[in-house]
């Protein structure tokens, strides 16, 4: 049992997700910082100042904290073009290495053979 969970672990598709977990989870940092301290008080900054308030989170009205709200809805919306950035460049990228001509392999002695002897036939 112990021979098979180590097969299990060590098979590429679970290792290739483990690396995307945590790739993600530091990618989700960097993108909640983008947001948070550099995209939301950029865009915000006037409707906070008038609010009162320096951070996004704080901003509610009898106690429903609809700042929250809008920095969630903000950080999705950022995320989701951020993603799709990334899978539009990788698709170009992929389009561009389809569209590339196969190099064609050497032909083999066997094909260099009946083409000499498809030109002999041709000569006589």
């Amino acid at each position: 049992m112990l021979k098979e969970f180590k097969e299990f672990i060590m098979r590429g598709n679970v290792v290739d997700l483990a690396v995307a977990v945590i790739i993600g989870s530091a990618f989700n940092t960097i993108v909640s910082s983008l947001i948070n301290d550099v995209i939301t008080p950029l865009i915000l900054s006037p409707a906070m100042k008038t609010l009162g308030v320096s951070k996004l989170d704080a901003v509610a009205w009898n106690g429903v904290l609809y700042g929250k709200f809008l920095a969630s809805v903000i950080n999705f919306l950022v995320t989701a073009f951020i993603v799709f950035l990334l899978i539009k460049t990788m698709n170009r990228f992929k389009r561009k290495k389809e569209q590339e001509p196969a190099a064609q392999p050497a032909p083999s002695r066997e094909e260099i053979l009946l083409g000499e002897i498809r030109d002999l036939l041709k000569n006589k």
